[in-house]
């Protein structure tokens, strides 16, 4: 009989901090099954900070960097993703606003600006966007680290600012009122902003990917919703 295990919905709301909500670490820690075969679904409450020192669990959605203070001319922004070598070379090529995390057995520089924006050095992997923008003073950029099997979903949900994912492995299915939007390895995938919306893993393979919320630096970056899905990612 297949089960569904609601991680502990213990969070609260902090703006800038992590992609839905930060939960508390005894969520973290239950974010997870041993058996991949038989695994309880999970029903990820959002993403959570794992502290300094402590293990992070093999599933669940975890933040990796918070970078605030971003101002866009346009109305539309872009990810630009690349990878480096080792650290010190992503460093070497970051802006003032861009984010270098190791992840994956890689380490990834992101950049955001126009679809033209200037960039050097590194592997360029993925643009993901236009991600449209609200009008905002100025914006925070959050970006996490999602490990999610078949099956697994989060909690319907929206975000004041758009999202957007690179798919390293799997599928996974985003149903919002306006339908369906399907990513597979490789690809990417956006949603706009103030849009409801339940993510679904789809497929066979454990799906992991990079995901980026953007948002008005003064609001917090995202709250449930009560919005009904129709089960569209199923079908």
């Amino acid at each position: 009989m297949k089960v569904i295990r609601t991680v502990i919905a213990a969070c609260m709301f902090v703006s800038g901090v992590s992609i839905l909500q930060t939960c508390t670490n005894h969520a973290a820690l239950h974010a997870q099954d041993s058996s991949p075969a038989t695994h309880e679904h999970l029903l990820v409450q959002g993403c959570v900070n794992i502290p300094p020192g402590q293990k992070r669990p093999e599933f669940g959605c975890f933040s990796l960097a918070t970078e605030s203070g971003l101002r866009f001319s346009e109305p539309t922004a872009y990810w630009h993703l690349r990878t480096f070598p080792n650290r010190a070379s992503a460093e070497a090529a970051k802006s003032p606003t861009g984010i270098v995390v190791e992840e994956d057995g890689r380490v990834w520089l992101s950049e955001f600006g126009p679809r033209d924006l200037a960039l050097q050095g590194g592997q360029a992997v993925a643009i993901v966007g236009p991600m449209e923008l609200p009008k905002a003073e100025s914006y925070a950029v959050v970006l996490a680290y999602a490990v999610m099997r078949p099956n697994d979903r989060s909690i319907v949900h929206v975000h004041p600012g758009p999202e957007g994912w690179y798919m390293i492995s799997g599928e996974q299915c985003l149903e919002t009122p306006a339908g369906v939007i399907r990513a597979t390895a490789g690809g990417t995938a956006t949603a706009p902003p103030n849009v409801p919306m339940e993510l679904t893993i789809t497929g066979t393979a454990v799906r992991k990917s990079l995901v980026l919320v953007i948002h008005d630096s003064s609001q917090p970056g995202g709250k449930p919703s009560d919005w009904k899905p129709q089960g569209l990612c199923a079908k």
